[in-house]
Parts: structure tokens; sequence; C-alpha cells
């Protein structure tokens, strides 16, 4: 299987008044085209910074980092912007959703700024929705929606522009168990049913038993 992402020998420091701390210490990872990888770690272990490097939200790191064949460390920061917006879906443990917009909403806003047309992007937005169980919710607002609900949009709006990769840190941290375990089963379900890849971080070892491979965070480096 081509590989959707490559990271090799990728590093990050910290520094703290005359103390380094290094977070990463030469990280290499691949996820392959339509796997779902299991990132654990207890807190503290690195697991967000990764993200947030593989995610091209942050600089500073060292190493490569490869997606869909194509070498970030090449780009300028415009080219990143539209690598991260075309090739990466991202879900977090808080939802973000803007509050002032509709479940619908929510999901067609990343498509228009990709370009797409309003009524293409509305119909993307409906089918996601309802597949993950929203389709009597489209036009509430997130203080109308429950927690479980409200990470369903955030879903939904992970995937909104077909992302090749989805990254997810502790998507479902923030829900009960049971609660937890529907909206993590939908979103493998449509991960999956989309063909797309995602790498999840966790410390649920529930969890990342329903994944493909599990890959382990430790003092840097990958285990």
């Amino acid at each position: 299987m081509s590989s959707v992402l490559a990271v090799r020998e990728l590093k990050r420091s910290f520094r703290q008044g005359e103390t380094v701390i290094e977070v990463l210490r030469g990280v290499d990872l691949s996820v392959a085209a339509g796997e779902i990888v299991a990132l654990l770690g207890p807190s503290g272990s690195g697991k967000s910074t990764l993200l947030q490097a593989v995610g091209l939200l942050e600089g500073g790191f060292e190493g490569s980092i490869a997606i869909r064949g194509v070498e970030a460390v090449k780009l300028d920061a415009d080219e990143r912007t539209v690598l991260r917006r075309d090739a990466l879906g991202f879900i977090y443990q808080f939802h973000h959703l803007l509050p002032d917009f509709t479940a619908s909403e929510n999901v067609v806003l990343p498509q228009l700024i990709r370009g797409a047309e309003t009524a293409e992007a509305e119909a993307r937005a409906g089918e996601l929705l309802t597949a993950l169980g929203l389709g009597q919710r489209l036009e509430h607002k997130p203080a109308q929606l429950s927690g479980g609900e409200q990470q369903r949009v955030a879903v939904a709006r992970a995937l909104a522009n077909r992302p090749a990769l989805v990254l997810a840190d502790e998507p479902t941290g923030n829900l009960d168990e049971a609660t937890a375990d529907i909206v993590f089963a939908e979103f493998l379900s449509l991960v999956r049913g989309e063909g797309g890849a995602a790498l999840v971080a966790t410390h649920n070892e529930r969890l990342a038993a329903r994944m493909d491979r599990v890959v382990r965070l430790h003092d840097g480096r990958l285990e």
C-alpha cells in the first residue's frame, strides 16, 4: 500500500531557561493509505507534539515529514497551508465548533474555504451528519447538541474535504465511556468507509485495540 505519511528522524525540543527538554528524539513512522493507527502513550509523552508536527501546525522540528509524498520542509508557509487544507483533517478532544453556526454550517465551511460550491458542500455535510446519526439535527447550533453530538459534528467536519489522513488527538476524551464507544465506532466506520487513513493519539488501550495497528511513544521515541 502507498504511504500517506512518512516521518523520519523527527526531533523536537523546547528550552525552559537553561534546560533543553527533548520531547521527540528521532521518531520514524509511516501510515499507509486506508490504515488506522493508534498512537499510545501516557500524558506528557509527546503525542500531541507529534500530531502538531505532522499536522504542519508548528515549526521548530528537525527531520522529515512527507504527506502524500510531498516533503513539508521544502514548502513555504502558503504551500504548507494548502497541503494541510487539502490532505489533512483534524479532530481534537474538545470539538471547537463555531458556536453561532449550525451543525451543517460547521461542516460546510471548510468545504467552501477549499472552493466547493455551496450546494455540493451542503449535500456533503448532510451525507456525513446523517451517517453519524444527526440527520434530524442539521440546523441545531452546538449549544443545542449533547457532548456526543457535538463531537460527531467535529468528526464530520474533519472528513468534509475527504482528507487522505485524519489526525485525532484524544477524540473521545471528553465523553463518558458509553458515548465514547459509540462515537469512536462511528468514527472508525466512517473513516474506513471513506477509504481514508488516520493517526489517533490516545491513552485508552481498549480503543487502541480496535484500530489496525498500535505504536507506542515512550521517552520521545516510538516502540
